[in-house]
């Protein structure tokens, strides 16, 4: 039997970005409309079952309404709690079912706390967030195609897949917590929105990976060196005056900021990067989420062994080149 799970974060794509910058909303019935196509797409690749994240809004349920399936579509039975334990209490019940695929509908924030559930079972995150650097932009229907392909094994997993780096943080050299992209260190001690906008306050960010194309807190370290996400190496910057440089990024959608950059250092793999900042806070991929106590000690470490995460024009050639669908 071949599983794929799917998790739909009703609450992506609608935080605090659309009034303080330009995001788009991401609506659940739109949301319902990729569903149908991913379902669709697992179906004809050749899997036997799919699993799902319940939700407030029944995104799963409400795709179902018009099409028949012909394969089993269940819920993985969880207590609903409408916050981002859900996803990751899912992605663990899901490894545990057997999911040999798992599609995560949302941002940067909802691929982390999947990945806080399980980062074993092959990923494919399809954006429907704000700040969308680690989840892929493109059809749902060949997104299902290729995750259906890794699922069912019709193409050897290590040459469909990459295994993405991540930051793990640690708080008194306990891992607590992990990040994906980014991890921005804010002098503020209130959570309060957790999105991040105000740069003057962010003295230190670390990446695990730059693009000059992306946006939110990568596109800061993409205007000086590309990093891709597989490569094992991360980018610690320093931030404030007096700057060796100052550059100009797209932090938000539509949103440009000036940031004066102290210094520039490549994070090697397994050394941990002291926080300077304390008491404070760290936004994980771009959502304020730990906080740094008086007293306490903060660091990151570069982890490269994150989430094998699927690459759906790499998996699409391949079906071409082995004639999977002719």
């Amino acid at each position: 039997m071949s599983v794929a799970a799917i998790i739909a974060n009703p609450a992506s794509g609608k935080d605090i970005r659309r009034l303080v910058a330009h995001g788009s909303v991401f609506d659940n019935q739109e949301k319902v409309r990729i569903v149908r196509r991913l379902i669709l797409g697992l179906e004809r690749a050749g899997v036997t079952r799919i699993l799902y994240m319940p939700d407030s809004y029944s995104i799963i349920p409400r795709a179902l309404n018009s099409i028949s399936p012909s394969i089993p579509v269940d819920a993985v039975e969880m207590p609903v709690l409408n916050n981002q334990n859900d996803t990751t209490v899912a992605a663990g019940i899901m490894e545990t079912l057997g999911a040999q695929c798992l599609i995560v509908l949302g941002g940067d924030g909802t691929s982390r706390v999947a990945c806080k559930g399980s980062v074993a079972i092959p990923l494919l995150p399809l954006s429907t967030g704000t700040n969308n650097v680690f989840p892929f932009m493109g059809e749902a229907t060949v997104a299902g195609l290729a995750a259906g392909l890794v699922a069912c094994g019709r193409l050897p997993r290590e040459s469909c897949c990459y295994r993405s780096c991540m930051f793990d943080i640690l708080m008194d050299d306990t891992p607590v917590d992990i990040a994906l992209v980014d991890a921005a260190v804010y002098t503020d001690v209130f959570i309060a929105s957790k999105a991040v906008w105000h740069m003057e306050k962010v003295p230190q960010l670390f990446l695990t990976r730059c693009c000059a194309s992306s946006i939110g807190l990568s596109a800061i370290g993409g205007q000086i060196r590309e990093i891709s996400p597989e490569d094992p190496c991360g980018m610690v910057m320093t931030i404030g005056e007096p700057a060796s440089h100052r550059v100009t990024a797209s932090i938000a959608p539509g949103m440009f900021a000036e940031i004066p950059v102290m210094d520039v250092a490549e994070m090697p793999p397994d050394v941990i990067f002291p926080i300077t900042s304390c008491p404070g806070l760290i936004a994980l991929d771009g959502e304020r989420e730990v906080e740094i106590r008086n007293g306490s000690h903060a660091g990151i470490r570069l982890n490269t062994n994150g989430p094998l995460v699927i690459d759906v024009q790499k998996t699409m050639s391949l079906a071409m080149e082995h004639a999977l669908f002719r």
